[in-house]
């Protein structure tokens, strides 16, 4: 959900920026404020499915680093608790 709603924000902000004629600040400042978010959210993700947050910097391999972290993203976590704690599925 969270990446849901980030997107249709970047969408909003993009078309208002290019109304008023500043795409590229808008958008910046927004990514500016929602990166530790969006940092947070990968780690715990990436918690849910046993792995550290460490894996979030494959992200930096450009094309297949992007493609491994997808599949962290989609893959189903792990069921009941793991190394970082409870699953959040349980309760």
């Amino acid at each position: 959900m969270f990446v849901l709603c980030n997107l249709g924000i970047a969408l909003v902000l993009g078309l208002l920026g290019q109304l008023i004629g500043l795409k590229e600040q808008i958008a910046n400042l927004y990514s500016l404020v929602v990166l530790l978010p969006s940092l947070a959210v990968g780690v715990r993700r990436l918690h849910d499915t046993d792995r550290s947050g460490w894996w979030l910097l494959i992200n930096l391999i450009p094309v297949a680093g992007t493609l491994v972290f997808l599949y962290f993203m989609i893959c189903e976590g792990q069921a009941g608790p793991n190394r970082f704690g409870e699953d959040p599925k349980a309760a």
